[in-house]
């Protein structure tokens, strides 16, 4: 059996590892970060021309099976995926960690879209702490009155807002760490994309023991018809059906 996954998550790395014994696997990465972890197996990087492209490989390289574990907010090569399973009559799952969930004093304010994120930070602070990646800074580059802290893997491009300075780091971080970042930079907003995960989720914590306020940014939905896995075990058990 050939197992394609669409990578770039930590879930991916550790379903291309539990597959070792049981499956040809090939991860494909999108190459937008610079040294990024490998998984184990067979390793691709970049795009594939859009759907038709997809489903040309997988016909090509004879999938028996697609995964889509890329990034909850990657929604381009979701849908991309979803054409083109179709298209090459490969069955697919979506491997997505569960979002994460407000509790006792949070104070999260939801936004369906970076624009709406950017739109709410006037009124609810002045030096704001951005972890929504690097490719998504123009949304808040007219925001000259604000001042930003952005934290990315790999260092951001214009255009970004006038005044940011940037904390190149890569996580999981500490909620000690997180605490002193909030504190040394003054910070008195939070925005982050509701990626879930445990990696980056002391900052939440962090933000909600200083009583700041949170902007989170919801998720794209998963494309219609296409089920969905929450745990690297649920998604292994999908794909044994096929092993046969």
């Amino acid at each position: 059996m050939h197992v394609l996954i669409l990578g770039g998550t930590t879930e991916a790395r550790r379903l291309a590892e539990s597959l070792q014994s049981a499956a040809r696997v090939t991860t494909s990465l999108a190459g937008r970060v610079a040294g990024p972890r490998l998984p184990a197996g067979e390793v691709r990087i970049g795009g594939f021309g859009g759907a038709e492209g997809l489903a040309q490989w997988l016909r090509a390289h004879q999938v028996d099976a697609l995964v889509d574990a890329t990034h909850p907010f990657a929604g381009t090569i979701s849908f991309n995926a979803a054409s083109a399973a179709i298209t090459a009559h490969v069955p697919l799952l979506a491997l997505r960690r569960p979002g994460w969930v407000a509790g006792e004093g949070d104070d999260w304010h939801m936004a369906g879209s970076l624009e709406q994120a950017a739109g709410m930070l006037p009124a609810l602070g002045r030096r704001v702490f951005l972890t929504t990646g690097r490719m998504s800074l123009a949304a808040f580059a007219g925001l000259d009155e604000l001042w930003f802290l952005v934290r990315s893997v790999d260092a951001p491009e214009p255009p970004m807002p006038s005044r940011t300075e940037v904390l190149l780091d890569r996580g999981p971080f500490t909620l000690d760490s997180e605490r002193e970042l909030l504190r040394r930079h003054r910070i008195d907003v939070l925005v982050t994309k509701d990626s879930g995960g445990a990696a980056v989720a002391p900052k939440l914590t962090a933000a909600r023991e200083a009583g700041l306020p949170v902007v989170v940014v919801r998720r794209p939905p998963v494309p219609d018809g296409v089920p969905v896995a929450v745990t690297v075990d649920e998604a292994a058990a999908w794909l044994r059906q096929f092993s046969g």
